[in-house]
């Protein structure tokens, strides 16, 4: 498609926004800036109690593995959750499951 210079123009300034305006992304209840706040604030409204926490949350909290970097995954630099831990020549117990498939031919 070849367009002129001014409907070119045109069809860009539409997605630019006005100054003031902000994308909704950035905001919201889920908003990374403040989501643990908003979170405790909900429950607290709501009088929800605050969750139980999970098994590696409670072995994190005695101090299994106090240093930082065990848990940080080489690639991202994100934190890691153990799902389950199996010895050498052991087979996880969590395998997946396979799906059902019907072979209809």
């Amino acid at each position: 498609m070849t367009l002129d210079a001014d409907e070119f123009v045109r069809r860009f300034l539409i997605h630019v926004l006005p100054d003031g305006f902000h994308r909704i992304r950035h905001y919201g209840l889920f908003a990374n800036a403040n989501r643990a706040a908003n979170i405790a604030l909900a429950r607290r409204l709501l009088g929800v109690p605050d969750p139980a926490p999970s098994s590696s949350e409670s072995d994190a909290a005695t101090g299994a593995h106090e240093n930082q970097q065990w848990n940080t995954c080489p690639c991202c630099g994100g934190r890691m959750i153990i799902v389950e831990t199996f010895g050498p020549g052991c087979q996880p117990q969590l395998w997946p499951i396979p799906a059902i498939g019907l072979d209809s031919s």
